[in-house]
């Protein structure tokens, strides 16, 4: 059984579209220094202020480099769609499992070798 490659591709694409959105949004909540965001409360509060701003910008930026490493895993699948490889695992060189591209398209481990990554 060979993997339908074009399915995975309008898959693949979509959520290039989902990520791409998603690391705009990211980026474009962060426009001013963390001086100005925190500015925006009383003297008062202004530490605590500056701590919340810096832990947000912290976890939005973690999410953003998460997005990322996903967009580049996508541009790599749609890369191998166009060169005739996907769906075949990078180590076995077997098929990867149908199931498991549906669940992450961008895979490129078959589920037995990616359990044994996760073993170490």
């Amino acid at each position: 059984m060979t993997v339908d490659a074009e399915k995975f591709r309008t898959r693949l694409e979509d959520e290039r579209g989902r990520v791409v959105a998603a690391i705009e949004n990211l980026r474009s909540g962060h426009e001013g220094s963390l001086q100005d965001e925190a500015e925006e409360s009383s003297l008062d509060n202004h530490l605590a202020e500056t701590a919340t701003v810096t832990v947000d910008r912290e976890i939005d930026y973690s999410l953003e480099e998460n997005e990322l490493r996903v967009l580049a895993a996508i541009d790599a699948a749609l890369k191998r769609i166009d060169e005739g490889s996907y769906g075949r695992c990078e180590r076995c060189d077997q098929e990867i499992e149908e199931q498991r591209l549906e669940a992450i398209p961008w895979a490129t481990l078959c589920i037995d070798d990616k359990r044994r990554d996760e073993r170490g």
